[in-house]
């Protein structure tokens, strides 16, 4: 711990390399700290990012590790953070090797983990025909009998409608009795969806495809892609460690970092970027996250050794 960085940046998916390409770009001495296991790893491929669509997620990351290296001021190390603290002059991160590292700033890139619901065939699927965003996922299965898997009323009608962009077959799977609102039954008539409110009991196909829903009835019925209602869970102890503010929880996160457009918190010196604020998580949202929380970084960094404000 001889060396203070300017910056730890802890993650390595696309919010902390976009961060820690910026950072190395404006000379700042950056560490990403890299637990390498972005949530989007099973994804047959990255939907909708300009001049990436389609690509594996792991090609992406791999190349964005190639970028940095072209920077001598960023130096990308594998491990990962299990305790951080903060103080008025910098913040301490140690790794599970037991190295200790100090910084001036740190960047929470950490992500966060998808819960799928308990049924047989759901993980074997996920990121390719059960997903849980349909403009990440829905043109690789559009005009296939789809289903929306999610009882909550509030927001299965929603993504059932909104669904019925990318297909004319799409079926509302309640998993049980649902209080639906008579409007809401009303609008889902209208838009052609129907609601299946047996419990399902597990889903099935050849490899990654998914062809059939089970019913605990003993039936079946045939669809080709499915929208899986998911919260997204803090993946890592470091935000409580680091006092940073949660939001309430909401039908996307249930723990989610509270941090200002540019990432800052009501932590000083901790920023945020990612799945792992208040966001709609995408990879497109996450590099522009990491990109903004860096830029941040480099002005707090040159109003303290330059003593100048930097207007935003």
């Amino acid at each position: 711990m001889d060396d203070i960085w300017d910056c730890i940046v802890i993650g390595g998916g696309a919010a902390g390399l976009s961060a820690a390409l910026v950072l190395g770009r404006a000379r700042k001495r950056t560490l990403l700290v890299d637990a390498g296991a972005p949530s989007n790893l099973p994804a047959h491929g990255i939907g909708g990012l300009l001049g990436h669509d389609d690509r594996p997620p792991a090609e992406l990351y791999a190349d964005g590790r190639r970028e940095l290296a072209a920077y001598p001021a960023v130096s990308v190390r594998d491990g990962r953070v299990v305790a951080a603290t903060v103080d008025d002059t910098g913040v301490t991160a140690t790794l599970a090797d037991g190295t200790v590292e100090r910084a001036r700033r740190v960047i929470l890139a950490t992500g966060m983990d998808y819960r799928l619901p308990d049924v047989p065939g759901l993980a074997e699927r996920w990121g390719r025909s059960v997903f849980h965003c349909p403009f990440c996922h829905g043109w690789e299965v559009r005009d296939r009998p789809l289903g929306v898997l999610d009882g909550d009323p509030a927001t299965g009608v929603h993504r059932a409608l909104l669904l019925r962009g990318w297909s004319d077959d799409v079926t509302l799977l309640t998993n049980g009795p649902a209080a639906l609102a008579a409007d809401d039954r009303r609008a889902l008539e209208d838009a052609g969806v129907e609601v299946d409110e047996r419990p399902v009991i597990g889903v099935d196909g050849p490899g990654d495809e998914l062809a059939t829903i089970s019913f605990a009835d003993g039936t079946s019925r045939a669809c080709g892609g499915l929208l899986v209602a998911v919260v997204l869970h803090q993946r890592s102890a470091l935000a409580a460690q680091l006092g940073l503010p949660l939001a309430p929880p909401s039908p996307i996160a249930a723990d989610a970092v509270v941090g200002g457009p540019t990432g800052e918190t009501a932590v000083a010196r901790v920023l945020v970027a990612g799945d792992a604020a208040v966001g709609m998580p995408s990879v497109a949202n996450a590099i522009a996250a990491g990109s903004n929380a860096a830029a941040a970084v480099v002005r707090q960094l040159l109003t303290e050794d330059r003593s100048f404000a930097m207007h935003t």
